[in-house]
């Protein structure tokens, strides 16, 4: 009796001084949590306990997501002190008011270092913050001020001058170990505060400073429908931070192993973190790699150049030959002070802020002035791009980790100290102002009437000469070759085309698309020819048909199909083409029998040949040519099988250094358009090149990328293909119907080339002249990131592919397809 009594009193003793937790959201000095225990945050969010990553036997204490059904942990307590072997681990709150992980034998493994006059208890918050408090509910320690590798909403991230807190993400040493790598990302405060992500005291990445939009350098990370972000400056501290516009919506910043910053977004459909901003994204985001006052682009075959050519030179010009960029750029002309003046350069990266110096409450202006009275002041910007500009940034010595954003997206205006030969316009007197308007203006009056007067002579001679050209039956080639200059084609008679196409006879039409028919047609001359004829119902087609003869008119490449003329006559408008006797890509690729005579080594060929063509468009032409409408339907194949890029309607042409547009009316096919044009208008080469990215996978499979949903996973074809890539099946992609390439590595090196093009950020894409030799070379290619459009259609990033927007083009030989957004 007394046994079972003394038994008794001991379970009961055992029971008051260990209260399980699990269903509450506090610990207190009489409540702990042993490792079969877990801390809720009120609203089941949030989770603290013990765990051990995969492929380890170490336990951690640490915060995850209590409602998604993968463990993502967000916050580790004794990260570098984990609890091993047999030994078991408990947290709990000793006197006096200081938070501990302990081990079976009572050693501390983790401690919060804090102390407390009176009763103290920890509890998880709905933000994810662990908080230790006293009675008065004020916080004693929060879990907050010490990030690791995760940036929740509601953390800061900064420093706090009056304590000298810093608060810093540090990435885990592994997926398997969490304890902090050399990899750090925080706010450096020298200067202007700038963001930098370093290894050890290497700086690998640097996002600039916050603009009052973003920062200069993650132009990713600026205001949009599922944040808002914060950014504090004054002289108590330096804080960025942000808040989540919707509570549903799971997401986080993450500094992961790789050395990447991450955003990503939980989306419950697919059981997946949907990566929506990853830095640094390319080779232009690497710290200083052209050097002082180089400028990096991802657009053109050469990575680096001088800020502006004329202005300024290589430091060393044969190193510079070598893609040796380190030495950077000089000036021209050196710099004299006092007669010096300032150029504006637009979308720039703001250089490392260091060594500058700010005022938030100067105007732009008195910027420009103290900049310029200060000789060692080499630019000059506003802080805060809103509203027209506000606040002052100086910069002092070289103009270092520059580029020039070419899609509208990022950096800002930067006003760059130069010489006064090098000015571009000379500054002068307002009563010598006043005398040289005077005198330029009638100039310029009597020019533009000149130049009115001569356009409307040169058109009436050439309206008359055409008027009166002969159209009879049976016109050549070249009979009307140099009549019309400004598209520098022949020009055929209606009649003759309607002969040689037997009046477009059903019999000869070889398809139908968004702008009208081709017809096969036979010339006298024996010429084989396919006519595109522009549906008189078409109002759209005039804007495209012109810009497909000026367009192809200047081209001249093996694989692009060549245009021999067109006739325009009334109402009727034709194109004539060479004619390509196995017509399109599309007819083969996607027929089940007919693909069966295209082999592996005829794929890899037409996919060579495509990449080829393609980089004369963007590079090689005389203008840089963005298609616009690259797809399977639109790659044409002669007798031999050799591919050639066609219907050049919604083409657009850049000159000079132009790289992108933006464009309100997106036309083009869903499935092979890129995010940015698809979503916000912008083309540029990048999009393209996501084009060919889905064009390459679907010559690999066989499947179309709009229409294919795997039945296991619900995901479109880049989803599929990215899933194989990612779990090392890449050959399972390939077509059934193909045998077993005699050299597999081509299949998997192609898959790769594919899904770097589909990237989701464009300057994440390689340019074509990259794609060119990747495919050539047996070398190894960059690791690819997640592809845009791939998860299953009815969740975020899903593919616009859908039955409610089918083709218009049914046919072998098909012209452009034009979809209303």
């Amino acid at each position: 009796m007394v046994e079972a009594t003394i038994f008794f009193l001991l379970l009961a003793s055992l029971h008051f001084q260990k209260i399980y937790t699990a269903e509450n959201d506090i610990i207190s000095g009489s409540q702990f949590l042993t490792e079969n225990d877990t801390l809720v945050s009120p609203d089941g969010s949030f989770e603290l306990g013990f765990f051990t990553p995969d492929g380890s036997e170490n336990r951690y204490v640490g915060i995850w997501y209590k409602k998604i059904s993968v463990k993502t942990v967000v916050w580790v307590a004794n990260r570098d002190r984990p609890l091993t072997g047999a030994s078991s681990g408990v947290v709990k709150i000793v006197n006096p008011g200081n938070l501990v992980i302990m081990n079976n034998t009572d050693h501390v493994m983790w401690s919060s270092n804090t102390t407390s006059s009176g009763k103290t208890i920890a509890k998880l918050e709905e933000s994810g913050n662990l908080v230790l408090m006293d009675l008065d509910d004020k916080i004693i320690w929060q879990s907050f001020d010490y990030p690791t590798d995760t940036l929740l909403a509601g953390m800061k991230f900064g420093k706090d001058f009056l304590t000298g807190k810093e608060w810093h993400l540090s990435a885990w040493k592994s997926s398997q170990d969490p304890a902090p790598a050399e990899l750090t990302y925080s706010v450096d405060t020298h200067g202007y505060p700038q963001d930098i992500l370093r290894q050890g005291s290497v700086i690998k990445f640097r996002a600039g400073p916050w603009n009052g939009e973003r920062f200069s350098g993650a132009s990713d990370l600026s205001k949009n429908l599922i944040f808002t972000y914060d950014m504090v400056i004054n002289e108590t501290e330096i804080a960025f931070s942000y808040d989540l516009l919707n509570s549903s919506v799971v997401s986080r910043f993450t500094l992961n192993s790789t050395g990447q910053v991450e955003r990503t977004v939980w989306v419950e459909e697919s059981k997946t973190w949907q990566l929506i901003v990853t830095l640094p994204r390319d080779i232009c985001d690497r710290y200083n790699i052209c050097g002082a006052y180089g400028s990096c682009t991802v657009l053109s075959a050469q990575t680096c150049s001088c800020l502006n050519e004329t202005k300024f030179v290589p430091r060393n010009q044969k190193a510079w030959e070598t893609a040796n960029w380190s030495g950077g750029c000089v000036r021209r002309t050196p710099l004299g002070c006092e007669s010096d003046g300032f150029i504006r350069y637009s979308n720039m990266k703001s250089p490392n802020t260091h060594t500058s110096w700010f005022d938030k409450s100067m105007t732009l202006k008195e910027c420009e002035a103290m900049c310029h009275k200060n000789c060692s002041c080499m630019a000059y910007a506003n802080t805060d791009i809103r509203n027209g500009g506000s606040g002052c940034l100086l910069w002092f010595g070289d103009l270092i980790d520059t580029r020039i954003y070419s899609y509208g997206k990022g950096g800002q205006d930067i006003y760059v100290r130069m010489a006064s030969s090098e000015l571009d316009v000379q500054p002068i007197s307002h009563n010598r102002r006043t005398n040289i308007t005077l005198i330029i203006l009638p100039v310029v009056f009597l020019g533009v009437l000149l130049i009115v007067l001569s356009s409307v002579l040169v058109w009436y001679t050439w309206r008359k000469r055409y008027r009166a050209q002969p159209k009879g039956e049976g016109k050549g080639l070249h009979d009307h070759e140099g009549q019309n200059d400004a598209m520098e084609l022949p020009l055929f008679g209606f009649s003759a085309i309607a002969k040689a196409t037997n009046n477009f006879s059903p019999e000869n039409k070889l398809g139908e698309g968004g702008f009208g028919s081709v017809y096969k047609g036979l010339l006298e001359a024996g010429h084989e020819i396919a006519v595109k004829r522009l549906s008189k119902t078409s109002s759209q087609g005039v804007v495209e048909f012109k810009n497909e003869v000026i367009c192809i008119s200047k081209l001249q490449h093996r694989n692009l199909v060549k245009l021999l003329g067109c006739s325009i006559e009334g109402d009727e408008k034709l194109l004539v083409y060479e004619y390509m006797p196995n017509r399109s890509l599309d007819s083969f690729i996607f027929d089940k029998t007919k693909s069966t005579l295209l082999d592996w080594d005829k794929r890899f060929h037409i996919i060579n040949g495509i990449a080829r063509g393609l980089l004369y468009l963007h590079q090689d032409s005389r203008l840089r040519i963005i298609h616009r409408d690259l797809k399977a339907s639109n790659i044409l194949l002669d007798l031999d099988m050799k591919p050639k890029i066609s219907d050049f309607g919604i083409a657009r042409s850049f000159g000079g250094n132009e790289t992108q547009a933006n464009t309100e009316r997106v036309v083009g096919t869903y499935g092979y358009m890129s995010p940015e044009y698809a979503l916000d208008g912008i083309f540029s080469t990048k999009s393209d090149v996501f084009s060919f990215g889905v064009l390459v996978l679907e010559i690999v499979s066989g499947k179309r990328n709009r229409g294919f949903v795997h039945p296991e996973h619900d995901n479109n074809l880049i989803g599929h293909a990215w899933r194989l890539h990612s779990e090392g099946r890449s050959m399972e992609l390939m077509d059934t119907t193909l045998d077993e390439p005699t050299n597999p590595s081509e299949v998997v090196r192609s898959i790769d080339v594919g899904l770097l093009c589909v990237q989701q950020n464009p300057e994440d894409r390689p340019n074509m002249s990259s794609v060119v030799l990747m495919l050539c070379n047996e070398g190894s290619l960059q690791k690819p990131k997640q592809p845009a459009f791939f998860l299953q259609r009815n969740s975020l990033g899903t593919d616009f592919s859908s039955s409610t927007f089918p083709t218009s083009s049914t046919n072998d030989l098909t012209v452009t397809e034009i979809t209303a957004r």
